[in-house]
């Protein structure tokens, strides 16, 4: 199986996950309806972080799976990876209050008084790190290192980006409001070959870009559910980020830009 090309080893691991979750998913979601659906989800990611090790094993017939997808992976040992980590989450952490602040010093946006934004921290950062490690692993771990085997760095580069854009693109929404958002995509294919260069950055660890990848989504989670930031309409929401979403517009692109090439041109740990 390990030499079947990329799509019948992607549909083989997507049907075998499957296989695995729906006999228990199914009859939960009929008991329980909406409910039972973040524990759902919670078991069919534990189900694909067990599956990674079995089909690194058994397929990919490397020892140390994990390793082999990016965990853990650094030369000089386990530490540095969690250095990494916390690394990349500030960067992106203070990268995306960096840009709002840039903007409220220009009139574009405001600060909101009287909001309880500590409280949102440890929600915002656990958040952040949950949804790092999770994307992380799947779209620059598992689905990055068997794009590479069949199509190389290059071509790799744009068909992960593009996956991981396409997915976070589409939603269960009408043609008209995905077409008034279509300024978010390019902001969504840069931070994925932002990512793929994090990794690459780092000899294979995954540690920069789930802590880059945390950061960005924990500051957003913080400012997005405490409503701490408000437009002042004083330039169009393409500029400052469609629906409040601060890299959803021109100036999120270029933040993202400015750490992408900071990425690029990064020496090899």
């Amino acid at each position: 199986m390990a030499k079947y090309p990329f799509l019948l080893r992607l549909g083989a691991f997507l049907g075998i996950l499957l296989g695995l979750w729906l006999p228990i998913a199914l009859p939960v979601y009929l008991i329980f309806k909406e409910a039972s659906s973040v524990s759902l989800g919670i078991l069919l990611y534990i189900l694909f972080v067990g599956l990674i090790w079995v089909w690194g094993r058994k397929v990919e017939g490397v020892g140390r799976p994990y390793y082999y997808y990016g965990l853990g992976r650094h030369p000089e040992g386990n530490h540095y990876f969690f250095l990494e980590l916390l690394a990349g989450f500030g960067v992106g952490f203070m990268a995306l209050f960096l840009l709002m602040e840039l903007q409220v010093s220009w009139g574009w946006l405001s600060w909101q008084p009287n909001i309880d934004w500590i409280s949102a921290i440890g929600s915002g950062v656990l958040t952040g790190l949950g949804v790092g490690f999770a994307e992380e692993l799947l779209f620059r771990g598992l689905l990055l290192t068997e794009m590479e085997k069949d199509f190389g760095t290059g071509r790799s580069l744009w068909l992960n980006s593009s996956f991981f854009a396409i997915t976070h693109f589409i939603k269960s929404e009408p043609i008209q409001v995905l077409i008034s958002r279509l300024v978010q995509f390019p902001g969504l294919m840069l931070l994925g070959m932002t990512l793929v260069w994090a990794r690459r950055s780092q000899n294979g660890s995954l540690g920069l870009a789930i802590g880059l990848h945390g950061g960005l989504v924990g500051a957003f989670y913080i400012v997005n559910t405490t409503s701490w930031i408000r437009a002042n309409q004083v330039v169009p929401e393409w500029i400052t980020g469609i629906g409040g979403n601060p890299l959803a517009g021109i100036m999120g692109l270029l933040f993202l830009g400015a750490i992408a090439l900071g990425i690029r041109l990064k020496p090899k740990s």
